[in-house]
């Protein structure tokens, strides 16, 4: 049942991944890692997304990829830190982790 969770995740991460490497790729070898990571986000999520509901599976793969992005850039690339910003960023992890509490991996098994 783990698995399927598991690549989706990964998928989170490559998505976060891309999404940074959008706005800061600056050479053959960062658009390189960049759309190596968009392909294997969306491979990932296309995976989970078999034994997952697809709705599910593309709301938690978004929250993770918005929630990832926007904590990587005030941390790492210094975006200023808004209280208002990080309280939407807990609400929208309260639904992701909500969706996944409630979501049965075999509600989406295809036969």
């Amino acid at each position: 049942m783990n698995k399927s969770w598991n690549i989706l995740f990964l998928a989170g991460l490559f998505e976060i991944g891309w999404v940074v490497g959008l706005k800061h790729a600056n050479s053959l070898v960062t658009w390189t890692l960049t759309s190596a990571a968009i392909y294997l986000s969306m491979h990932l999520l296309i995976l989970a997304s078999q034994k997952l509901p697809a709705g599910t599976a593309y709301a938690v793969f978004a929250g993770m990829g918005t929630t990832g992005t926007v904590i990587l850039e005030i941390v790492v690339f210094g975006e200023p830190f808004r209280l208002l910003k990080i309280i939407l960023i807990l609400i929208l992890l309260g639904g992701v982790i909500g969706l996944k509490m409630v979501t049965d991996e075999q509600e989406g098994e295809r036969s």
